[in-house]
């Protein structure tokens, strides 16, 4: 039983780190293709292989994931909180790709390991949840906000008296490497969430001792990630690059830039799991709000918060749900 839920919950982390490409795929590169910088299927795989690069940059979020959030029991049971989690996690993100919301894959998982925590009665590590996922919930959009808003604006002050016609070709250019950096951040971010849940699953199921992510472990976390990306969002990619505010090559750019700074920041230097959904979008709004505050269609960023605010409980009600359903099944009712 123990090496069948073993193998069952890397399969569904996998399933899970697959559907974080597809549902975030947009992160990268939808302020790209809205600016005709590239062609969805040129930015789709070069997002792709950037997210397979980045995924290999390091392993301090996914210590924090798999350690910092909640505290598992060994065996069978542990893997079954584990198991829920994961499958609450891809519920919401279903949800909400259906609806074209960018809401954010991380904090759905680390909204499931909560649920599922607490429908099991086991430890929730709030001190770290607050310190980790909270505060940096809160700040990285307001950075990315601020940030992105002073950038536009040196840009507008640098090239006010430029050809229009060349700033934008010249911008449009440069959004290769910014969407390029976009995607690196994104795969160094959110591949590390699920290999540190498989790396929690393997601890639990008592198949290696410490948090330290093995290489097998990162290949298969990049490669699913890579290929999620590949197969697009197209719904979300609508809504970011499209229907908050229209972008032109600098605001792509600096949005782009912003957002790609935040990501590198927030995992080398505090090993914190951001959501990347969320940088790019209050960088996007950012960049908007320097034309006029009514270039941003505010009813949908409205939503768009609404989601965000949603994600962990509802991802978190989503894991406890499945966590009930589970013991339903055959030879887990005793666990």
């Amino acid at each position: 039983m123990e090496l069948a839920l073993i193998l069952t919950v890397i399969v569904v982390a996998l399933s899970f780190d697959y559907t974080n490409g597809f549902h975030d795929a947009a992160n990268a590169i939808a302020t790209s293709v809205s600016t005709r910088a590239l062609t969805p299927r040129a930015a789709l795989l070069m997002a792709a292989s950037m997210n397979l690069i980045g995924a290999f940059l390091g392993t301090g979020v996914a210590e924090t994931v798999g350690s910092g959030i909640i505290v598992a029991p060994t065996g069978d049971s542990g893997l079954l909180v584990v198991l829920a989690a994961l499958v609450g996690a891809i519920v919401w993100n279903l949800i909400t790709w259906w609806f074209g919301l960018p809401s954010s894959s991380s904090h759905a998982l680390i909204g499931g390991l909560v649920g599922a925590a607490i429908a099991s009665a086991n430890t929730v590590q709030w001190m770290g949840i607050f310190e980790k996922v909270v505060i940096p919930m809160v700040l990285s959009p307001i950075v990315g906000f601020l940030l992105a808003f002073l950038v536009m604006l040196a840009i507008q002050w640098i090239f006010r008296r430029a050809n229009p016609g060349r700033v934008n070709r010249g911008f449009r250019m440069a959004q290769t490497f910014s969407a390029a950096a976009m995607a690196l951040g994104h795969g160094l971010q959110d591949a590390q969430k699920t290999m540190g849940v498989i790396t929690l699953a393997l601890v639990v199921g008592q198949y290696q001792t410490g948090f330290e992510v093995q290489w097998w472990v990162i290949v298969l976390a990049a490669t699913a990630l890579a290929a999620g990306t590949y197969a697009g969002g197209w719904r979300i990619m609508r809504t970011l690059g499209r229907r908050i505010v229209h972008l032109d090559p600098p605001m792509g750019f600096a949005a782009e830039s912003v957002a790609a700074s935040v990501l590198y920041t927030t995992a080398f230097a505090y090993h914190a799991p951001i959501s990347t959904t969320q940088t790019i979008t209050s960088a996007v709004i950012g960049v908007g709000s320097t034309k006029r505050l009514s270039a941003v269609r505010w009813g949908v960023a409205g939503n768009i918060v609404t989601a965000w605010v949603l994600t962990i409980p509802m991802a978190g009600l989503a894991a406890a749900i499945c966590y009930g359903l589970l013991h339903l099944l055959p030879g887990l009712r005793s666990l």
